[in-house]
């Protein structure tokens, strides 16, 4: 399509967007999508990254007026953003949007979570605005994908900036002018590169496009001006950062076509392109029982994103793991284990993942779908056992129940808040939408210690 206003367009759609024009299943998706992101930010509050970046940033925050979920901290509502995003996707448990491979509550909800700490936000207006910052960075992302991220681009902090944006620029009251302004204010901060995958700073891209797309929408209601095409001029985003341009993903059925009711969920903590392999190596290891200690080899057939992504034949670290088919395989055998403690650095490096890890060989097939995977387990004494999954576990097919993504809630949030805390805090993100102060859950998040 003519490649004009696209920027303008989406702003003002942004801006305009009624909540009683979302349909009711896109909102039920967004309160999923919430709870989600609540028990992953949770869950991952305690891991030494956000200990780190806690330690960094803090000597530098405002007004503690926000809560780091999951942690006894309060900091400014930018750092806040910031340190959320870091932990919401540190465990590499977070929601995708497999159209693209976003993460798209890590940027959207860290951003305006702690900015609704500092002004009186209703659960009705949070979750219009969450949808709508999903809605904007999936859509950007359709337009580019998947030649921006061949190039090397981790869309979710490249895409992610805009939805913060969009998100915070709602809870602000941006008018269209000043939205048009927050998305090339948030373009021209946009970054993240794969390369960083396996080390903390993956988890950094999300946080910090949450932290910069609030501070896009912050700057943009100062009036502080910027392009009206960042997105699509010949030197603007779409142009610069990849090869493919279709904004018709970006306008198109704006209203009617909703990405935001696309989300899936995690059954496992690790990148998504291995879910399959999980999930079939832990239906391999109830077949075989006692006898996972006479693999000899094991065979897996894959899309070739897979290998691309998650070929690390040799991880020394849990953040190493997560982007490790052949760990994931092998932890899935003998434990079967696809959760936070699958990857850690003691498992890991646990001789007897390691012995199966190098037993575990995979090869590329284009003819396989992303979410699809054939396993040949091979035993000692010459027998085969062979395994097709179609669809993993947690994809469009096969999605997590209300019920699995609550467990998986409670068993990360747990060990960091505590039992009644953690059965509180859930009941309190599945109300989302009749709350009268979201400020109230994120309290709610803090720890007691």
């Amino acid at each position: 399509m003519q490649d004009t206003e696209i920027t303008q367009r989406l702003a003002a759609w942004t801006v305009g967007l009624d909540a009683e024009a979302i349909p009711a299943t896109v909102r039920a998706e967004g309160v999923r999508t919430f709870v989600n992101w609540l028990g992953c930010a949770v869950g991952g509050a305690r891991h030494e990254t956000v200990d780190r970046a806690l330690a960094a940033a803090l000597p530098f925050s405002g007004p503690a007026r926000a809560q780091v979920i999951g942690r006894a901290e309060r900091v400014d509502e930018l750092h806040a953003a910031l340190l959320n995003g870091i932990s919401s996707h540190v465990l590499d448990y977070d929601d995708t949007h497999l159209k693209t491979i976003i993460h798209p509550a890590g940027p959207v909800a860290s951003a305006i979570l702690a900015v609704a700490e500092t002004r009186a936000v209703s659960g009705r207006d949070f979750l219009t605005a969450l949808i709508a910052g999903i809605e904007v960075e999936c859509r950007i992302g359709n337009s580019v994908y998947p030649d921006h991220y061949d190039r090397g681009w981790h869309i979710t902090g490249t895409a992610g900036v805009f939805g913060a944006a969009a998100a915070t620029g709602r809870l602000l009251g941006l008018t269209e002018l000043q939205m048009t302004w927050a998305f090339g204010i948030a373009a021209t901060q946009s970054s993240g590169f794969r390369e960083m995958f396996g080390t903390m700073c993956k988890s950094f891209h999300p946080g910090r496009a949450a932290q910069n797309g609030a501070m896009a929408a912050f700057l943009a209601k100062a009036n502080f001006d910027s392009s009206l095409r960042a997105i699509e001029a010949p030197r603007g985003w779409a142009n610069v950062l990849s090869t493919k341009q279709d904004y018709g993903e970006i306008v198109d059925g704006l209203g009617t076509r909703w990405e935001a009711g696309l989300n899936t969920y995690k059954p496992f903590a690790c990148g998504i392109v291995i879910h399959p392999a999980i999930d079939g190596c832990q239906q391999l290891r109830q077949k075989l029982g006692t006898r996972v200690a006479d693999i000899a080899a094991v065979a897996l057939r894959t899309h070739p994103l897979v290998l691309e992504l998650t070929g690390k034949t040799a991880p020394t670290t849990g953040l190493e793991g997560k982007f490790s088919v052949f760990h994931s395989a092998a932890a899935a055998l003998l434990y079967g284990d696809g959760s936070p403690t699958a990857f850690t650095d003691e498992r890991v490096r646990d001789p007897a993942v390691m012995a199966l890890r190098d037993k575990v060989k995979a090869t590329s097939d284009t003819s396989v779908h992303e979410d699809a995977v054939h396993i040949a387990v091979t035993l000692t004494d010459g027998e085969r056992i062979e395994l097709h999954v179609p669809h993993a576990i947690g994809s469009l097919e096969r999605p997590l129940s209300n019920e699995a993504i609550g467990e998986k809630f409670v068993t990360q949030s747990v060990p960091v808040i505590g039992q009644a805390p953690s059965e509180a805090l859930l009941a309190m993100g599945w109300a989302l939408e009749s709350s009268d102060d979201v400020a109230a859950i994120a309290r709610a998040a803090a720890a007691r210690s």
